[in-house]
C-alpha cells in the first residue's frame, strides 16, 4: 500500500500539533495549581498570623473565631511539653487562656508553605513577646507547624506542634531539657 508523502506529512504536523498542546496545557495546569497551592498557604498564613495576635493578647473568643474550628482528632503540641488531642473551646477554657496570656506583640514569619487540595501545611516562627502567666514580659517566640485539612470545603486546624527553641541551644541544654532538668 502506498502511503502518499503529503498525507504522512500532514498526520506526522497533527500528531505534532497535538503533542504541543499536550505540553502546554499540562504547563498551564501545573501553573494553575502552583497558583492554588500558593493561594492556600497565603490565605491559612494570614489566618494564623491573626489569630496568634490574638492569642498573645489573651483575646481568646476573636482568637477562636479565627483559628477555629479545629479537626476532631486535633492534636496539639504545646511549648510547655506533652500532647492533647482535641480542643476544648467552651468559654470556660477560653476564659482561663485569656488569663494566661494577658498582653503581647506577635509578628509573623512564614519559613515554608506546603498545600494540596484538601492538606496544607505551615512552617512558621511565631515572633512573640509578652507577659505570660504572670511572669515579666519577655520574648515568647515559636517555632511552629500547623497541619490544616479541609473537610466540606472548610480548612481545620489538625496538628499543631510548637516549641520555644527559635534560638539555637548546645547539646548540653537540650540533654538538660530531655532529662527535665
Amino acid at each position: 500500500m502506498l502511503i502518499s508523502t503529503r498525507t504522512w506529512s500532514f498526520d506526522l504536523l497533527r500528531a505534532a500539533a497535538v503533542v504541543v498542546a499536550l505540553i502546554l496545557s499540562a504547563g498551564c495546569a501545573r501553573r494553575s495549581a502552583e497558583a492554588e497551592e500558593q493561594t492556600i498557604i497565603a490565605r491559612l498564613a494570614a489566618r494564623a498570623e491573626t489569630a496568634n495576635a490574638a492569642f498573645i493578647n489573651g483575646d481568646m473568643r476573636r482568637w477562636w473565631g479565627i483559628a477555629g474550628p479545629v479537626a476532631d482528632d486535633f492534636t496539639l503540641m504545646q511549648p510547655l511539653g506533652g500532647f492533647t488531642r482535641g480542643f476544648d473551646p467552651n468559654p470556660e477554657h477560653l476564659d482561663r487562656l485569656a488569663r494566661t496570656f494577658t498582653r503581647g506583640e506577635a509578628t509573623f514569619e512564614l519559613v515554608q508553605g506546603y498545600a494540596t487540595r484538601d492538606m496544607a501545611v505551615l512552617v512558621f516562627i511565631e515572633r512573640q513577646r509578652g507577659e505570660v502567666a504572670g511572669l515579666p514580659e519577655q520574648d515568647w517566640s515559636l517555632r511552629v507547624t500547623q497541619v490544616w485539612r479541609r473537610r466540606g470545603g472548610v480548612w481545620e486546624l489538625a496538628h499543631r506542634h510548637a516549641d520555644t527553641l527559635v534560638n539555637k541551644i548546645t547539646m548540653e541544654r537540650s540533654a538538660a531539657l530531655a532529662r527535665s532538668d
